[in-house]
C-alpha cells in the first residue's frame, strides 16, 4: 500500500498559541475497568524512536489502553515499517492487529514517522502513512496515530487528539483559579486563563477556535469569548443579575445562556458578536443549563417547572417544551451526545449526586458512576466516552467513563481542585 502524506497545518495554527502561555502542572491518570470485549494488539517500538524528545509508541499505548477497548500485547521488540513482517507469528502471540513504524529526524530538524497497521487475521495492511512534525508537536503525532488504529479496529473515530478544558482552584499557597487547556490525556496542560475570582462553565466552539466561560472577576457571573488563537477575550453578556452556562450552537452562530435580567432565570439565545439577544422560555420557575443537539435543531434544559429540578427540551428557534426525565425528582446537567442518542445528566438519588445516561431509543437509564458528587457532564466528539467532575476525599477531580460504564478513568493534579470539565471538539 502506498503511504500517504498527512499534514496538520490546521492543528499547528490552532494550538500554537498554546506555547506563549506558561505550562502548568499535568493530570496524572488512572484507570479501572475495561470493555466487555478488547482488541489484542502489539504496538511495536517504532524503529529510531529514541532519537525524537517524545516515544512515539509509548503514546500510543498508552492511549488504546486508556480507551478500554483493546488489550495490549507485550513485546520488546524494534520493528520498522520496512521490515518484513511475519503475520502468522505475532498471530500466535495473540496479537489481532499489529503496529510498527520508525522516526528519521529530516535536515531541516523535523521528524519524519512512518507506520503500518497489519490484520493479522487476514494477513492485510489496514492503514500506513507518513507524518512529518516539528518537535512540538511529536506527541499530537501520535494521538494522531493512535486515532487511525482505534479508527481502523473499531470503526468509530479516535478521539486522542483532541483537548480538553477544565477549571483548576489552586491550592491554598496559590489563591485563585485557571482555565486550562490539556490533550485528551490530561498531558500538556496550559494555562488560557487566570483570576482570582471563580470561572465557570466552559464551553468550546464548534471549530475548537475559541471557548466561552463565566468569569466572576467583576464580582459578578458575566460571560466571555476567548479566541484561543489569539488570546484575546470579548464580553459576551454582562446583563443585570446573573449570566450563566453559556454554550455554542453548532454553527458557531449563536450561543445559548442563561440570565436572569428580567426576573428569574430563563434561556435565551445571542448571536456570537452579543447582538440579537433573544428570550427562549418564559416559565414562572428557573430555566437554565441549555445545550444544544448536534443538528442544532433542539436545546436541552434545566428547569424546576414541575417543582423540581428536571430536564426538558424545546425546538431551538422557541415553542413548547417537553420534559425528558421522569426517574428521579432531581435531575440537572442535561448533555446530548453528538450522535444524538444519548442523554447524559447528574441525578440526586439517596442523596448521592451521580452521572446516569439515558438512551433515547430505548429510555433505557443507566448509572455510569458510583460516586457521590459529580457534575459538569461534557461528551466526547465520538459520543463514546463522558468526562465529568467529582470529589474523592474533599478534592475536586475529574473522571472518564464510557458510555457503557464498563471503562473508568481519573485525571487529578496536585496543583488544586479540578472542576467544569468541557471536551473539545475533532479538529477538522
Amino acid at each position: 500500500m502506498p503511504y500517504q502524506i498527512k499534514t496538520y497545518l490546521r492543528c499547528l495554527v490552532l494550538f500554537g498559541w498554546l506555547f506563549s502561555f506558561s505550562v502548568h502542572a499535568q493530570l496524572h491518570v488512572e484507570i479501572s475497568g475495561v470493555g466487555a470485549s478488547q482488541i489484542p494488539i502489539a504496538v511495536v517500538s517504532f524503529s529510531n524512536e529514541a532519537l525524537a524528545p517524545q516515544l512515539m509508541s509509548i503514546i500510543i499505548k498508552d492511549d488504546l489502553k486508556r480507551s478500554g477497548y483493546f488489550k495490549l500485547i507485550d513485546t520488546i521488540r524494534s520493528v520498522s515499517e520496512t521490515d518484513e513482517i511475519n503475520v502468522a507469528d505475532w498471530k500466535s502471540e495473540g496479537a489481532d492487529a499489529v503496529l510498527v513504524g520508525s522516526v528519521h529526524k529530516t535536515e531541516d530538524g523535523r521528524f519524519d514517522v512512518r507506520y503500518k497497521l497489519f490484520d493479522t487475521n487476514k494477513s492485510s495492511v489496514l492503514s500506513a502513512f507518513a507524518i512529518a512534525a516539528t518537535p512540538q508537536y511529536l506527541r499530537v503525532t501520535a494521538h494522531k496515530i493512535a486515532d487511525d488504529v482505534y479508527e481502523k479496529l473499531t470503526g468509530i473515530r479516535g478521539i486522542f487528539s483532541t483537548r480538553i478544558a477544565y477549571v483548576t482552584k489552586m491550592s491554598k499557597n496559590k489563591r485563585g483559579y485557571q482555565l486550562e487547556i490539556a490533550d485528551a490525556d490530561g498531558e500538556s496542560v496550559q494555562v488560557a486563563f487566570r483570576s482570582n475570582e471563580p470561572i465557570m462553565s466552559p464551553s468550546w466552539s464548534p471549530d475548537g477556535s475559541k471557548i466561552t466561560y463565566v468569569s466572576f472577576e467583576s464580582k459578578k457571573p458575566v460571560v466571555y469569548i476567548q479566541n484561543l488563537v489569539t488570546g484575546m477575550r470579548t464580553l459576551l453578556a454582562n446583563f443585570k443579575g446573573n449570566n450563566s452556562a453559556p454554550v455554542w450552537s453548532p454553527d458557531s452562530n449563536k450561543l445559548a445562556l442563561a440570565l436572569s435580567r428580567d426576573g428569574n432565570t430563563q434561556i435565551y439565545t445571542v448571536n456570537y458578536d452579543g447582538s440579537g439577544l433573544k428570550r427562549m422560555t418564559t416559565s414562572s420557575g428557573i430555566d437554565t443549563e441549555p445545550h444544544y443537539s448536534s443538528d442544532g435543531q433542539t436545546i436541552y434544559f434545566t428547569s424546576d417547572r414541575s417543582g423540581g429540578p428536571q430536564i426538558y427540551r424545546m425546538n431551538a428557534s422557541g415553542g413548547e417544551a417537553r420534559r425528558v426525565t421522569f426517574s428521579g425528582n432531581y435531575n440537572i446537567a442535561p448533555r446530548i451526545s453528538p450522535d444524538g442518542q444519548t442523554l447524559a445528566y447528574i441525578s440526586r438519588r439517596d442523596g448521592k449526586f451521580q452521572l446516569y445516561a439515558l438512551d433515547l431509543g430505548s429510555n433505557q437509564e443507566l448509572r455510569l458512576t458510583d460516586t457521590h458528587d459529580d457534575d459538569s457532564p461534557s461528551f466526547a466528539p465520538n459520543s463514546k466516552y463522558i468526562l465529568y467532575s467529582t470529589a474523592i476525599h474533599s478534592r475536586g477531580t475529574l473522571g472518564m467513563v464510557s458510555v457503557d460504564g464498563r471503562s473508568k478513568q481519573r485525571l487529578t493534579t496536585q496543583a488544586g481542585d479540578v472542576q467544569n470539565p468541557s471536551w473539545g471538539p475533532f479538529i477538522k
